[in-house]
């Protein structure tokens, strides 16, 4: 298992009840497609822009009641089903334009100046996703919404920094320009794979704030009752997991990246059941 953003959408998964998981697919469907024309394939800037501008059209029809696509429309096989989806559950459309611009901020913005700006990019690519499944679990408050954005947020850092050598070849560095001067590293160093005592140092402090944001979030497993708060405990208890192993590996992603395996569910499962009696599990990053 990899701790990427779409990954843990919780897709079909047998913990997500039936009658939530044809609307989460054509959540999931949206979001995947969109992610892909930001980031996948060898089309040119202004082509995957203006077929996301082509996606924010689409969902002003929805949003306005009328999906005016035609069926030979590759659009229409996404955002016919999403708007049954969205008018059915009443779900709000501010998510979604939201995870719209996030994808367009993809293809033109590779680099962050600051931790702010980073943030805020999360507050637009990964909290709209938990936003709109507390819409669908009819289980939106302000406690639910602040713990649901916290999580989200931990688990977009957490898929930055598990992916720091893939994103790199992507052309890609989301750890925060001002950050990295702060400790003395360089572009130079991400090339070289140069794992030393300051790009351990620069990691730990960005695995902590990943952890910190998903031991804020992990509350919300616990309110959500049932099925439902049981997968989203797994879901924590996994980004937890792959923190772990970045600090395991001392911070050196580049020779090898951090991934979840089969003999860690049942680590994972133990730990989400025992989450409710249990302060949220800090590791030592001295054993496995």
């Amino acid at each position: 298992m990899a701790v990427d953003h779409y990954e843990n959408f919780p897709v079909a998964s047998l913990l997500l009840p039936k009658e939530l998981r044809e609307p989460v697919t054509h959540i999931y469907q949206f979001a995947r497609s969109a992610d892909d024309i930001a980031d996948e394939g060898d089309s040119l800037p202004n082509q995957r822009l203006a077929l996301l501008a082509e996606y924010r059209a689409a969902l002003r029809q929805l949003q306005e009641g009328e999906l005016l696509l035609p069926p030979s429309d590759p659009r229409h096989k996404i955002f016919e089903p999403l708007g049954r989806s969205i008018q059915r559950l009443d779900l709000p459309m501010a998510p979604f334009f939201d995870l719209l611009s996030a994808f367009e901020q993809d293809v033109v913005m590779h680099r962050y100046p600051s931790q702010e700006a980073l943030l805020d990019y999360c507050s637009r690519s990964a909290n709209p996703v938990g936003r709109l499944m507390l819409h669908l679990y009819d289980a939106v408050d302000e406690a639910n919404l602040r713990d649901s954005d916290a999580i989200c947020t931990g688990l977009q850092l957490t898929n930055f920094w598990q992916d720091v050598a893939i994103d790199w070849l992507k052309g890609r560095v989301y750890i925060p320009q001002d950050t990295m001067a702060r400790h003395a590293v360089g572009e130079d160093d991400i090339a070289a794979g140069r794992a030393d005592a300051a790009w351990q140092a620069l990691m730990h402090e960005q695995v902590q704030q990943a952890r910190h944001c998903l031991l804020a979030g992990a509350p919300l497993a616990l309110r959500l009752r049932g099925r439902v708060g049981l997968e989203l405990r797994l879901v924590v208890q996994g980004g937890l997991r792959i923190l772990e192993r970045l600090e395991q590996l001392h911070y050196d992603m580049f020779t090898r990246r951090p991934t979840i395996g089969k003999p860690d569910w049942i680590l994972l499962l133990w730990r989400a059941l025992h989450q409710s009696r249990n302060a949220p599990h800090q590791p030592d990053p001295d054993n496995a």
